[in-house]
């Protein structure tokens, strides 16, 4: 996986590109688009980890640095911060490539949220069960 250079233990989880569909009525994309990204990044790490099907039960505050345009590359990153029984928190940050602009490098990246999702590990009936570390 492509670390981030900000921070070498994130691993990229999850990049799409940014369509006009998840735009709201400034032009702008969605912050729940965003969160949405995150949380399918996050999970995707989880069930990893836990080597099997998890939900997410909590978020803590996010803040939003820049928006997020059209047609730019948006890419999640994370880490696990730790592990419980039956739960698993991740740091994940949204980075964007932004599409070529006035006065904006198209080689540079910017942040642009982070968040704590903490996830459980459930099995097939949705009933907690313990994290499996690999």
């Amino acid at each position: 996986m492509e670390s981030i250079d900000t921070d070498s233990q994130s691993n990229l989880l999850l990049r799409t590109i940014a369509m006009p569909n998840d735009t709201n009525s400034n032009g702008d994309i969605f912050g729940g688009w965003i969160m949405s990204q995150m949380d399918m990044a996050g999970s995707i790490l989880a069930r990893e980890i836990s080597a099997g099907r998890t939900v997410t039960i909590a978020v803590n505050a996010m803040k939003f640095f820049k928006p997020v345009k059209v047609g730019d590359i948006v890419c999640c990153y994370g880490k696990l911060l730790k592990v419980g029984t039956t739960s698993m928190t991740t740091h994940l940050e949204v980075w964007v490539k932004p599409v070529i602009r006035e006065n904006i490098d198209n080689t540079s990246r910017f942040k642009v949220t982070e968040a704590d999702f903490t996830y459980v590990a459930i099995d097939n009936k949705g009933n907690k069960r313990p994290v499996y570390s690999t």
